[in-house]
């Protein structure tokens, strides 16, 4: 009965999802010409609020913060990837932002329009050096500009208890503009798999790291600092287990 219940919030709740996102959309796009950038954010946070509302009726799935006192002057976040639930959760956990992504999401129909009212990163994941370069001058532009920078280091999303390299474009950018990294590991991918509709109950954990320093330091030195916090504070927090 319970895993009944759980299928039917689940399906429920991805209706919503497909619903809500060009309704809010829209409503971004026709206020876009008439308001400002953080006009245009508060609406995008009380989209992502109401999903992530519905998440929590439907699917009986919360989430908690840890460590959001720590996010204190506007800089670059490296955080985990591995569910969907975090690219619109970061909406309201973290304050006015930016985000590196694959160019392909700007072609899709109301994600992709809505996204260029927010100026993203849009980058060619293929295109070597020149995709670094992009990042580091565009991002010290929105940094700039007093946005947060999130980047999503592995570059997609990875199965839970797996890991790819870190890329290193976040940390260059680091050292390029003398600013610190905020490391973040969550555990959504136990409750919300990649590329998954059936959503387990529980609570995912957000854990926001102290400030890695990138003065004086290598990039690689910084990129290996960041993926051991990330990987090793993901072991803590994992349900290894399938939760209920």
């Amino acid at each position: 009965m319970n895993s009944l219940r759980q299928w039917a919030g689940s399906i429920l709740f991805t209706l919503y999802l497909f619903i809500s996102l060009p309704l809010y959309a829209s409503w971004i796009l026709l206020m876009a010409p008439f308001s400002n950038r953080g006009q245009s954010m508060r609406v995008a946070v009380a989209w992502a609020d109401s999903v992530l509302y519905m998440l929590r009726k439907l699917c009986r799935l919360d989430y908690e913060v840890e460590g959001k006192h720590l996010l204190q002057e506007n800089t670059i976040v490296l955080m985990k990837h591995s569910s969907t639930w975090e690219t619109i959760a970061q909406w309201v956990i973290f304050p006015e932002q930016t985000w590196v992504i694959k160019r392909e999401l700007m072609w899709a129909p109301f994600l992709g329009w809505v996204l260029t009212v927010f100026q993203p990163i849009a980058i060619n994941r293929r295109a070597g050096r020149s995709a670094v370069e992009q990042v580091l001058e565009q991002g010290r532009a929105r940094l700039d500009e007093g946005l947060w920078v999130i980047i999503f280091p592995e570059g997609t999303r990875v199965p839970r208890g797996d890991s790819r390299p870190y890329g290193l474009s976040g940390a260059l950018l680091a050292v390029s503009c003398g600013r610190p990294i905020i490391p973040v590991a969550h555990n959504a991918g136990d409750f919300w798999p990649r590329r998954g509709w059936f959503k387990h109950p529980g609570t995912v954990r957000v854990v926001i790291g102290s400030p890695i320093a990138s003065v004086n330091r290598s990039p690689r030195d910084i990129n290996e600092d960041v993926r051991l916090w990330i990987e090793s504070t993901l072991v803590e927090i994992s349900e290894l287990r399938t939760p209920e």
